[in-house]
C-alpha cells in the first residue's frame, strides 16, 4: 500500500488554477517535477486559457471547461510526445494559465517629448499621457514576447515592460496618422478613439494584446505653440481684423476718448495683437473701410481732440495709438490720404477722419 501511495504522489491527476489575485496575467502550474498522468483532468475557468509547452515548443491551447488529457484532446502535444498509437504513459509538460479578461485603467505617458511634423507649425514636440484597457488575445505570442517563462507574471511587471512599448507604438502611429498639432492639443478625446485601431494592429502582431480602450487624457505642447494656437483662435473669432480694429477706434472716439491714452488700453492691446498676427502692421493689403461704421463725434472740452489742419505722421500715430511706421505704411499704400512735401508727409485732419469712417 505504501508503494502505491508513493507512486501516486509522483503523478498529477488534476491541473487547475484559481486566480484570487486579480492582477495575474499568466501563471505556470507548479508540477514539482512530477509527471502528468494520461487522462488527467485539466480544469480551465472562465476568462482563462491553458497553454501547453513541451521542451520549449508551444503545443495545444485549451479554453474554459474540463478537459481529459488524452491523444484526442491534445493532438499537437501528442505528436510532440510521439503518441502516434495512443500511448497511455505519463508525460512531462509545462502548463501556463493565461488570463483573458480585460485589465482596465493602465497608465501610459511619454517620458520624453514626441517629435511630430505638422503642416502648419513644422516640427513640433508633444508630451502626452493617459490610460488604456487591454486583454490578451494570442496567448502564445504573449508568452513568447512579453511574459516569457515567468512562473507568475503580474500586472505591475507588465506595466514596467509595456509602458515604453505602448508609448513607442503611440508615437509611431501618431507620426503615420499626420494628425495636425491643433487637433492633438485640443481634441485629444477624439484622438484616442481615432488611434485605437492603428495601435491595435501593432499590439496584436507584436505582443498578442488588444487594447479595448485608449484614452489620451492630456497633451502638452511647447509654450510658443500654445501662443500660436491662442492667436489663431482669436483671429478666427475676430474675422476681418482690419474692420475690427477700425470699429474699436471709431467707438473709442465716439465715446470721447481721444489720443493714445484716450483710445484705451483694450484698443492698444487689440492693435498690438493685430500687428503680431499680420507680422507688420495693417499692411498694404488691408481692405478699405466698410460703410455703416459709427462716425467719430466731437470730443468733450475736457479732453479735446487734436485740431491740427495738417498733421505729421507722428501726430497721427499719437492720435491712433500706433507706431509711426504703421502710419507711414498706410500713407504709402494710399489707404490714408496725405501730402508729401519733399521727403516729409503731412496729413489733413479731414483725411484722418475719413480713414476712421
Amino acid at each position: 500500500m505504501a508503494i502505491m501511495d508513493f507512486i501516486n504522489r509522483q503523478f498529477i491527476d488534476v491541473i487547475e488554477w484559481v486566480d484570487d489575485s486579480r492582477d495575474t496575467l499568466s501563471y505556470r502550474f507548479p508540477d514539482d517535477d512530477k509527471q502528468i498522468k494520461n487522462e488527467a483532468q485539466l480544469i480551465v475557468r472562465e476568462s482563462q486559457v491553458a497553454q501547453f509547452v513541451y521542451v520549449g515548443q508551444f503545443a495545444d491551447t485549451l479554453g474554459p471547461g474540463r478537459h481529459t488529457l488524452k491523444t484526442e484532446n491534445i493532438p499537437i502535444l501528442s505528436d510532440l510526445l510521439g503518441w502516434k498509437y495512443k500511448f497511455q504513459t505519463p508525460f512531462k509538460a509545462d502548463v501556463y494559465y493565461v488570463t483573458t479578461r480585460v485589465f482596465t485603467g493602465n497608465k501610459w505617458g511619454t517620458s520624453n517629448p514626441v517629435m511630430m511634423r505638422d503642416a502648419d507649425f513644422g516640427v513640433v514636440r508633444v508630451r502626452a499621457f493617459g490610460t488604456y484597457d487591454f486583454k490578451i488575445v494570442d496567448p502564445v505570442r504573449f508568452l513568447k514576447e512579453v511574459a516569457g517563462t515567468d512562473h507568475q507574471f503580474r500586472l505591475d511587471e507588465f506595466n514596467d515592460v509595456m509602458r515604453s512599448r505602448i508609448v513607442s507604438v503611440f508615437s509611431e502611429t501618431l507620426a503615420r496618422a499626420k494628425v495636425p498639432a491643433l487637433d492633438v492639443a485640443t481634441r485629444y478625446s477624439e484622438l484616442g478613439a481615432a488611434l485605437l485601431d492603428p495601435i491595435n494592429q501593432v499590439t496584436r502582431e507584436k505582443y498578442g494584446l488588444e487594447l479595448t480602450a485608449f484614452v489620451v487624457e492630456n497633451v502638452s505642447v511647447p509654450p510658443e505653440l500654445e501662443q500660436a494656437i491662442d492667436k489663431r483662435g482669436a483671429m478666427t473669432a475676430i474675422g476681418n481684423l482690419n474692420d475690427y480694429i477700425k470699429y474699436n477706434m471709431a467707438n473709442a472716439l465716439a465715446e470721447g476718448k481721444a489720443g493714445a491714452a484716450g483710445i484705451g488700453a483694450e484698443l492698444a492691446a487689440g492693435l498690438a495683437m493685430g500687428q503680431q498676427m499680420l507680422q507688420g502692421g495693417l499692411g498694404a493689403g488691408a481692405p478699405p473701410a466698410q460703410p455703416g461704421m459709427v462716425p467719430p463725434v466731437a470730443a468733450p472740452a475736457a479732453s479735446p481732440e487734436p485740431s491740427f489742419a495738417l498733421m505729421t505722421p507722428e501726430q497721427v500715430a499719437e492720435a491712433l495709438g500706433v507706431a509711426p511706421a504703421d502710419v507711414l505704411q498706410e500713407l504709402e499704400a494710399g489707404n490714408l490720404k496725405g501730402r508729401k512735401i519733399g521727403s516729409q508727409w503731412r496729413v489733413p485732419k479731414a483725411a484722418l477722419d475719413e480713414f476712421l469712417k
